[in-house]
């Protein structure tokens, strides 16, 4: 049964996509989007993203939503493990954006983010997601 949905999935993509299906480059960008503050899912998302910047892929993470909260100097206890990865990502030279109306949200200041982390605007943000053959995940 898990087959023949599987079937069905890919037929429709092919079908949908036209055939055509996007295959990241060897340097091709990628984009981030985390909306998470779950432990697993914001470990998972942020290895994920450092494995891909290690293989040579510009990378940008964009939190947003409950995932501006792995951000936080206050969750630092809680997220010490994902925040300890982000500084080496930001010294690697990793983009990594804030959502601005998310801050507000959750009361979280600029002085509040950890260090290299960016605040989004459109310019900041849309220019890494809309870099060419930018390839985006979402967590």
């Amino acid at each position: 049964m898990k087959l023949l949905r599987f079937a069905t999935f890919l037929f429709t993509v092919l079908v949908v996509a036209g055939g055509d299906i996007a295959f990241a480059g060897d340097k091709d960008p990628l984009f981030v989007n985390m909306t998470t503050d779950d432990a697993y899912r914001s470990i998972l998302a942020i290895k994920v993203s450092k494995n891909m910047s290690e293989r040579g892929h510009p990378l940008t993470i964009f939190f947003n939503d409950r995932g501006i909260l792995v951000i936080s100097k206050a969750n630092a206890d809680k997220f010490k493990e994902q925040q300890a990865i982000l500084a080496e990502l930001a010294k690697a030279g990793a983009t990594l954006i804030a959502c601005p109306i998310c801050m507000k949200h959750y009361e979280i200041k600029e002085s509040d983010l950890l260090e290299g982390i960016k605040v989004g605007n459109p310019q900041l943000t849309g220019d890494a997601l809309f870099r060419d053959n930018t390839k985006t995940l979402g967590w």
